[in-house]
């Protein structure tokens, strides 16, 4: 008998799952200047993996 781990449950997920939260991320690599990366992305768990996207902030004077 073998187990796939590949399959996802098709359990209730949690109501906190469904939702983005804004993280941030420090990236152990130094950048050109010698200061650690950091950024930040949205997050959400999907019952089984963390996903990501990209965070683009939002600028009022450009909007404007």
């Amino acid at each position: 008998m073998s187990l796939d781990r590949n399959v996802k449950t098709t359990g209730p997920q949690s109501s906190w799952s469904e939702i983005w939260h804004l993280w941030t991320v420090i990236v152990p690599r130094r950048s050109i200047n010698g200061q650690l990366v950091v950024g930040k992305v949205w997050r959400r768990h999907d019952g089984r993996d963390w996903i990501y996207k990209k965070f683009t902030e939002f600028d009022g004077e450009e909007a404007a």
